[in-house]
């Protein structure tokens, strides 16, 4: 495994933890200012509320790294297409150039 795929993997491990953390503090939070649920309940109610965060989380990850694929592809293009614009322009011009030495050169003969 590449070295900079093991990295993307590992920072993908971490974030998603950090993730789930977070649910976890919602999910306490939000239970918080419900006094009047059991223990039980509570731990239900956080187990749901941190697993439809984990979901909405997911989903939200998917939908980026689908727009992140499809705008590479979309600036791949572009980037190929300008640098197919410049290396045309630059060789019309050094063939400009050319033309204008031969044509210098061969008035500087013709004197």
């Amino acid at each position: 495994m590449p070295l900079d795929q093991a990295v993307n993997e590992i920072e993908g491990f971490l974030l998603w933890e950090a993730e789930k953390d977070r649910a976890r503090t919602r999910a306490e939070t939000f239970c918080a200012g419900l006094p009047w649920l059991t223990d039980t309940q509570r731990r239900e109610v956080e187990l749901r509320y941190c697993q439809d965060q984990r979901d909405t989380s997911q989903a939200y990850l998917e939908r980026i790294a689908t727009r992140s694929a499809a705008l590479r592809t979309e600036y791949e293009g572009v980037y190929r297409a300008l640098r197919r614009r410049l290396i045309t322009a630059l060789l019309v011009g050094a063939v400009a150039v050319a033309a204008v030495v031969v044509m210098t050169v061969v008035g500087m003969s013709a004197r």
